[in-house]
């Protein structure tokens, strides 16, 4: 053992190491990870720990009280420091669990937002508006098609852009998605997105094809210069069509995501359903869509049912 800061740095990169290669954590994943944990080493360090066996509960519990920001920025610090120490404990470098009773930070439930259908509609109309590139190509074909199959099938921003033409079976009418940790799912592709896939693929992505100095790889969608379209540029994308339509700052692709998944429990689909086509590992992380709904439910029996109950229950 050199420094403090060595022994903890090297438990640190195992436990990253292990995050990545056995639990397939993404890169943005472990890049939070490893701030966080980073915050952890500098206060253990002023703490004077030599290693993670000299670490008590009180230490954990003063880490926490002096962490600022968000609550869930606060949830998650939490949360790497747990599985850091927990994973100590399985590699038989410490005796205990010192995070084990530590009382995790209430982080208040945030609702996904999902847009009313009427807005969705009126967003996929702008991408219809879409002005040409300095070169002439008019991109409209391609956001369109970009906008109508997040919302069609529930991708993620990330998994759109890493598809390929070949990942979409266009017969079929489904797509193979490649969700985190590596999980693949397959996810049918609606009669809307199918049909805006095709105008693009036919009437523009050739043209784009042409353009690229580089090959592409078989990217599905791609930018005014031919390569594969990013996730920053997918972003770009949304936000200069939702100003378009007037929602500016109020859509994200995440946004479209929570709609699918609210108008689909909206429709009648059961929650096990929803689970699978976002790819969701647990249904507990789907229900929090099951709020949205009630909440809707509320809203329009309060509006709309003569009876509904408006103030303060009568007493006795």
């Amino acid at each position: 053992m050199d420094t403090v800061a060595g022994d903890l740095d090297s438990r640190v990169r195992a436990h990253l190491e292990h995050l990545a290669v056995e639990r397939g954590l993404s890169i943005n994943t472990l890049s939070a990870y490893d701030r966080d944990l980073a915050r952890y080493r500098v206060f253990l360090d002023g703490l004077g720990r030599a290693d993670l066996n000299g670490v008590t509960r009180a230490d954990v519990g003063a880490f926490l009280a002096s962490l600022g920001g968000a609550a869930s920025s606060v949830a998650r610090t939490m949360s790497a420091v747990r599985g850091l120490h927990r994973f100590a404990l399985a590699e038989g470098w410490v005796g205990v669990d010192v995070t084990d009773e530590v009382p995790p930070p209430r982080v208040p439930l945030r609702l996904p937002k999902a847009l009313p259908l009427a807005e969705v509609e009126a967003l996929l109309a702008a991408a219809e508006a879409t002005p040409p590139t300095k070169s002439g190509a008019p991109m409209a074909l391609r956001d369109r098609a970009l906008l109508e199959f997040l919302y069609g099938t529930g991708a993620r921003v990330s998994e759109a852009v890493d598809l390929d033409v070949d990942d979409v079976d266009r017969q079929d009418r489904t797509v193979i998605l490649d969700g985190k940790g590596g999980k693949q799912r397959l996810v049918p592709v609606g009669s809307y997105a199918c049909r805006a896939l095709e105008e693009y693929l036919s009437g523009l992505r050739p043209e784009l094809v042409r353009k690229a100095r580089k090959g592409n790889g078989g990217a599905l969608f791609l930018n005014a210069r031919g390569g594969r379209l990013t996730r920053q540029g997918a972003w770009t994308v949304l936000g200069a069509v939702a100003e378009r339509a007037g929602m500016a700052g109020k859509v994200s692709p995440h946004t479209l995501r929570h709609s699918f998944a609210t108008h689909l429990l909206d429709g009648g689909a059961d929650i096990r359903t929803v689970q699978e086509l976002l790819g969701h590992s647990s249904a507990t992380t789907t229900q929090i869509y099951t709020r949205v709904t009630v909440e809707r439910l509320r809203e329009v029996y309060a509006t709309s049912h003569p009876r509904a109950l408006t103030g303060d229950l009568p007493v006795g």
